[in-house]
């Protein structure tokens, strides 16, 4: 099969290879998918360029975590019914050394979940990591219905889904930053309330004056290294933090206006879900794919040979929404 690997980390134009490794065999509880797209997110970019240590986990990596495609071999003890079956992956390369960048992946069935025939195969590319970090990050300690919603970085891939993912679950108001007027605009068609251009106006002045002074029950962050301050002077007494990113990877908090707050901080990483946390997101995020009340942010398509192009785009951070790999 051709497919993308590295085995050294470093920069994606000197790393990122393709070539031709040898077709996988799915073991017994195992399924085979021949993929058709694969995603490329800021975790699987990071770990190519070395951000959890300058040594491979695996002496050759095939990369990302995300994919879709069609399940063509089984296992023993899987049904065989499941052959031919629209899937999506989730953790295909976490903690394993074969990830979606190639024309075939085998891993465990459960990971390989059914994809409605009426979503784009795209689109299922985009739901291990982003979908399901998003919806987490709304349902966790107790959801969100009722409540006033900060979601940071509204345009892009997470914020995109987390912005739907809470007015579908009643969330009484839904607020987001964004960073030029096209992020507004994607923000605003995901359904925010209010959109606030952080570099343009004062964005605690702005949450405060959207909740008459109050502050909002929960933030949903993307970058708490760079948004603590702000974050802790716009949420309300005993409000939520939630955390899923940071692009540093240490970062000071000041301890008072934590205490004197008495903020709940939620850090979560969706690798580690806990079975139950990951069902229930699945169950849910199905139903909603099957009836259609989703958009969806596609940014940029790459070929599997332009993988270094694509890792580039997420690196720098310009795509907005989901960047995928098109495996012919």
């Amino acid at each position: 099969m051709r497919a993308a690997y590295y085995e050294r980390t470093g920069r994606a134009d000197e790393v990122l290879l393709i070539g031709e490794l040898p077709d996988p065999q799915p073991e017994p509880g195992e399924v085979r998918v021949r993929m058709q797209w694969s995603g490329v997110n800021p975790s699987d970019v990071k770990a190519r360029a070395g951000s959890r240590g300058p040594t491979p986990p695996f002496p050759r990596i095939v990369p990302h975590s995300d994919g879709m495609g069609l399940i063509d071999a089984v296992g023993e003890g899987v049904d065989p019914k499941r052959i031919g079956e629209r899937v999506w992956t989730w953790n295909a390369a976490w903690e394993r050394a074969s990830g979606t960048a190639a024309q075939y992946i085998a891993l465990p069935e459960r990971q390989a979940v059914p994809l409605p025939e009426n979503v784009p195969g795209e689109v299922g590319a985009c739901l291990g990591i982003p979908a399901l970090t998003a919806l987490h990050a709304v349902l966790s300690d107790g959801g969100v219905s009722g409540q006033r919603v900060l979601v940071a970085g509204g345009a892009g891939a997470v914020g995109h889904y987390a912005i739907q993912f809470a007015r579908l679950l009643g969330a009484a108001q839904v607020l987001s930053t964004v960073s030029n007027e096209s992020k507004e605009a994607v923000a605003r068609n995901a359904g925010a309330t209010e959109v606030i251009n952080y570099r343009k106006a004062n964005v605690a002045q702005a949450v405060l004056d959207a909740t008459s002074g109050e502050g909002v029950d929960r933030v949903i962050e993307v970058d708490i290294a760079a948004n603590a301050a702000l974050d802790l002077e716009i949420i309300r007494h005993e409000g939520l933090w939630v955390v899923y990113g940071s692009g540093s990877r240490e970062f000071s908090l000041p301890f008072f206006p934590l205490i004197s707050k008495n903020v709940l901080a939620r850090f979560f990483m969706v690798y580690r879900l806990s079975s139950a946390d990951r069902q229930r997101a699945i169950s849910l995020l199905t139903d909603w794919l099957r009836r259609d009340l989703l958009k969806h942010s596609i940014g940029q398509q790459f070929s599997l040979d332009q993988i270094a192009d694509a890792h580039s785009a997420v690196e720098m951070g310009g795509a907005m929404g989901n960047v995928v790999l098109a495996i012919g």
